[in-house]
Parts: structure tokens; sequence; C-alpha cells
């Protein structure tokens, strides 16, 4: 007799997959840190340099700031509102258990009541996230006005998804039903409703808000999405009634190169037979054999289909099915031994990873946009879009990018220590000139000088010694002078000697007479020189003192920069091991995650293996049974 492929398992499966009503809240949320309070007027400029990298989207560099700002106290102004940034970034990072620190940090202080409202709403975020659903629901409920902008409308989807997180599919219902709601989020509600409603019993008007949304004109690919869900989750839920309403029309609805056709193309194909019309079954599962084999509803359609030609008399062409299934199945468990063996034998997530595009960031929602087609991937596109599994992997990617970044601080330890090395050596080489200079330098003596040629000047000043400023030349003329003088004095009285007296007074109240002209330009002059040659003194004084300390503050420098280079590389030394052993923790943990899920497929290929060769032993004894008679 010929047995009816299970169907049970897979419909429980899709309608669980179908019906996940926290996936529809997570694909929508943004970013935590986006929603993190920017102030109308930046009263910090270090804040406001804070600020720039986080919209940047440069989380990162946006959190060391931050960090480092607060330590100098430079955010006086934004104590409160920093915190609250940090503890959105840390949440952006995925680093939940220190963002949920700042916040209770936060919290224990005074603060204003919507800064208090929003950190409640992170926390009821993180604990929604890591499945703390009374955690979540209790500071929900400490929120007291509505949150800004499109926070209200998260934090209403929020609690509905928490409370079916808890089971409370009546109380979630009653708090989506009150829904008004008219942005992108409105769709996710009523999804949301329907879903809440069907599991709280009341299939009836659950299929109402279910069949709003699969009917809703989509606007983009996350609408389309979630219209093709809502379909395949209406005709599932008509199939398991068997024997109501046809659900053929919900599952056309869903597109053809949608993420949910395989499953909708199955589904109609039962929907047909059930209706006992296998001819119209065949349309949808023949169009599902020509996809690739690697999903559950192409494995499937390969023992229905010839379900459909046994239903139709067809023994022939079902037999043919049969044996080209349990061939396929044969070859498909063979690529699973060979995906397992290349999981084992490592570097599944780095390859993984390779795909990622150079400069995405990490972050909390970060996402695998794109798979390398490798035998170690190829069967678990189910798995790796599973939020355990993109969890491990942000995880991972985390550890891979601290490798990277301890690596380069590594180099750049290496670089320094490199100057420090330089800097002695140069110091080394200088030490002798600077003795030479400093034991070669009386500086004493100069001041003592400037203080005699400043002293002189004012007895220059106050007797107006005009010769005193006298150039070299007038001075030799003034001492010639001198000695025509005494040369007169020894002649002989008479009209020569009066002749000559005459004419060397004459020359003498000339040159006197122009050097009082130009005395007080050049007294200007030497007044300004002695300031000049003070100062100077001053200067080199000061750089003379230098010097003398440089050799002191050197070796000092150079030890004290020396001794936080050797501290941040030990840092690094101790760091770098438990970051490459956690890493490692963590492949091994995902790479056991996807060989468990691939012998899980194995062990279905094997099952449908089984109702196939079954089946087809069936077809052999119904045949030869008919033979002799």
């Amino acid at each position: 007799m010929h047995q009816r492929p299970s169907t049970a398992r897979l419909y429980a499966f899709c309608i669980f997959l179908v019906l996940g009503a926290a996936v529809a809240w997570t694909v929508q949320a943004d970013e935590p840190s986006r929603d993190a309070p920017a102030p109308t007027q930046v009263r910090d400029l270090d804040y406001g340099d804070v600020l720039f990298h986080f919209f940047q989207d440069d989380y990162f560099e946006s959190i060391v700031r931050l960090e480092a700002n607060r330590d100098f106290d430079r955010l006086q102004h934004h104590a409160a509102e920093a915190e609250l940034l940090s503890g959105g970034l840390y949440l952006s990072l995925g680093l939940h258990t220190e963002a949920e620190r700042i916040f209770d940090r936060l919290l224990a202080g005074p603060v204003a009541p919507a800064v208090r409202d929003r950190a409640r709403f992170y926390l009821a975020r993180i604990g929604y996230q890591r499945g703390y659903y009374e955690a979540a629901l209790r500071n929900l409920g400490l929120v007291q006005q509505p949150l800004p902008g499109k926070l209200e409308p998260e934090r209403r989807l929020l609690e509905a998804n928490v409370l079916m997180g808890l089971g409370r599919y009546g109380e979630a219902a009653q708090r989506l039903e009150s829904w008004s709601d008219t942005s992108g989020w409105s769709s996710y509600a009523r999804f949301n409703l329907g879903v809440a409603l069907v599991r709280a019993g009341d299939t009836a008007r659950g299929r109402q808000f279910l069949e709003q949304v699969g009917t809703l004109q989509a606007a983009n690919e996350e609408q389309a999405s979630l219209r093709d869900r809502a379909n395949l989750a209406i005709g599932f839920a008509l199939l398991q009634q068997q024997g109501g309403e046809d659900p053929a029309a919900a599952l056309s609805r869903v597109r053809l190169d949608g993420p949910f056709t395989n499953k909708a193309l199955l589904a109609l194909g039962w929907a047909e037979a059930n209706a006992n019309r296998p001819d119209r079954a065949l349309v949808p599962w023949l169009e599902l054999q020509q996809r690739r084999l690697l999903d559950a509803s192409v494995q499937e359609s390969l023992i229905a289909v010839p379900y459909a030609y046994v239903k139709l008399a067809s023994n022939g062409q079902a037999s043919a099915h049969y044996r080209s299934a349990v061939d396929a199945y044969a070859r498909e468990s063979r690529r699973i031994d060979e995906s397992i063996a290349a999981i084992r034998q490592g570097g599944f997530l780095d390859s993984i990873l390779a795909t990622v595009p150079q400069g995405d960031r990490p972050g909390w929602f970060w996402q695998l946009e794109q798979l390398p087609d490798a035998p170690h991937t190829r069967y678990l596109y189910h798995l790796l879009a599973s939020h355990e599994f993109q969890e491990g992997l942000k995880n991972y990617r985390d550890l891979r990018l601290m490798q990277a970044n301890l690596a380069h601080w590594t180099d750049s330890l290496e670089a320094f220590g490199a100057m420090i090395e330089a800097r002695e050596i140069a110091a080394t080489q200088r030490e002798p000139r600077r003795q030479e200079m400093l034991s070669g330098t009386d500086l004493d003596t100069l001041a003592q000088r400037q203080q005699e040629l400043t002293d002189r000047f004012a007895q220059v000043e106050a007797s107006r010694d005009v010769t005193a400023l006298a150039s070299p030349q007038e001075l030799s003329q003034w001492d010639a002078l001198a000695r025509v003088d005494a040369t007169l004095a020894a002649m002989p009285a008479g009209p020569q000697r009066d002749e000559f007296t005459a004419r060397a007074r004459l020359l003498r109240g000339a040159l006197s007479w122009e050097l009082d002209r130009v005395y007080k330009v050049r007294a200007m002059q030497t007044r300004r020189d002695l300031q000049q040659s003070r100062a100077a003194l001053a200067e080199a004084g000061t750089r003379l003192a230098a010097i003398g300390e440089a050799g002191d503050l050197v070796p000092q420098n150079t030890q004290g920069f020396a001794g936080r280079v050797d501290e941040l590389t030990q840092r690094v030394a101790r760091i770098a091991p438990l970051i490459d052993a956690t890493a490692l923790a963590q492949e091994r943990a995902l790479a056991e995650l996807a060989v468990t899920e691939l012998q899980a497929q194995q062990k279905r290929l094997g099952s449908y293996s089984t109702q196939a060769q079954f089946a087809l032993a069936s077809l052999y004894d119904g045949a030869t049974a008919g033979g002799g008679r």
C-alpha cells in the first residue's frame, strides 16, 4: 500500500517559522544608537566632536572619544545625554551587559524624566533580545510618558512582542487592537496581532488581520516579504484544518521569487492534493523540482511528485520519480558528508566573513548579506539566517576585528620602541656637545660686563660726555687735536704760535659741534643696544637652563615612554591569547552548530529516501500481485 509522505512536521516547522512575531519586529528595528539624544545646542565642543563621528556611523571612534572626553571632564553640559549616548553605542556594538550597566547607573542618579524613559526602553529592548521577558515587561511598565518620534510605536510593538514571548497572547492582542499608528510599524502590528489572535485561539479574527497584511500594496522589499509571510501563515493554517476553506487563494499570493516561494509552492501542491486534484498539485511541485535541492521544500517535492502520479494511476512515472528521488537523496547525503568534513577542517567562519565588503562596520544589527558558494556553506542558508547563528557570527567577527586591532597596535608599539631607542641614541650622541656648551659659556661674566656698560652709559648721560659716544675716527681726531695742543704749548710765543693755536681751536670747536649734534641719536641707539643685549642675555640664560635640564629630562622621558610601551605590550600580550582562545571556541561552537544542522538535514534526507524506497517497493509489490492474478 502506498503511503502519503509525512507533512505534519513540515507544517509545524513552517507555521513556527512564519508566525515568529519576534522576527517581524527585529527586522524593522533601527539601531539603538540612532535613537540616542542629540541636543538642540551643543555647548561642549568635545561633545560635538563625539556626535560628528556618531553621525558618520563610526561608532567605535565615537565611543573612544566619548570615554576619553568624559575622563577629562570635558562633557560637563551634556553629562546625562553623553551617558545615554554611551549606552546606545555599546548596545549598537552588541555589548549588552555593558549597555545595561550604563543604563542602570543612569537611572540611579537624578536625570530628566524623558532621559529616564528612554533608558527604560533600552533596558526593555536588551531584555527582549536576551530572552528576559519579565524584566523587559517590567521596564516597559516604568516608562511614564510617550517616547519621542518613532520610538513610541516601536515601544508599543515591543510590549506586544514581550507579552507574546511570555505566552500571554490575549494581552498582546489587546495591546495591538488599540493600535492607531499609520507609520511603517502598522503592518508589523497587524501581522503580530493576527499571530497573537491565532495563538490565543481566535483563529477567525486572527485571519482577518493576516488577510489585511497579505493583501496590502507593498512599498518596499520588507513589506513584500511580510505580505508573503502573512499569506503563507494563512495558507498553512487552512491547510492544517483539512476540509475547510481552500488555502490555494492565500498561497497563490506569495511571490514566485521571494524567500517563502518554495514553502508556498509545496503547500499549494498539498492543498490541491487534499482537494483530490493531483493533476493540479503537480504544477507547483514540478516547478519546485527545478529549484536547488538544498531547500527542504524542494527535497520533499521529490517524493510529493510521484505521490501525485500514483494518485493519477501513472505508476510508471511514479516509479521513475521515486528512483530519481532515491538517487538525488544519496548524492545530497554524500555532499553533506563533504560539507561536514570541510567544516571540521577549520576556516569555516573566515570563508564566510571573506564575503563581507571592505569597510563594513560591525554593529548590533549587522547582517551577513552574501554567502560564499562553498561545500561548507551550500546547505546552511537557513542556519546562517537564524538569530542564534547570526549572533554567534557577529561575536566571531568582532573577535577577528579585535585580533586585527591588536596586531596593528603590536606593530605600532614596536615602532614606538624603535623611536624611543633612536631618541636615546641621539641623546647620547648630543651629550658631549651639550657638556662643551655648558662649560664654555660664562653668562655671569657677560652679565657683569653688561652691568658695567649700563653704569658707564648712565655716567655719560649724567655728564653729557659727547666724546664718550664718538666714533673711532672722531676719537682719533680728538686725540690728534690733544697732541697738537701739547706741541703748541712747547713752541715759543709769537705770531706763528698764535696763528696755529687759533686754527686748532677752530678744529676742536667744529669737532665738538659735530659730536654734540649726533649725541642724542647715538645715546638713543646705545640705550636700545643695551636693552637688546640684556634681553639676549636673558634668553641665553633660559636656553642654557633648558639645555641643562634636557640632559636630565631625556632619560626620564624615554624611561617613562618606554615603561608605558612595555606596559601596553604586556597588556596586548595578555589579551591576545584570550581573544584567540575565545575566537577558536566561538568557531568550534558555530562549527558544531553547523555540523548538527547538516546532520539533521542528512537525517531528513534519509527519512525521505526511506519513504521513497518503501513507496517504490509498494509499487513493485502491487505490480507483481496484479500480474499474478
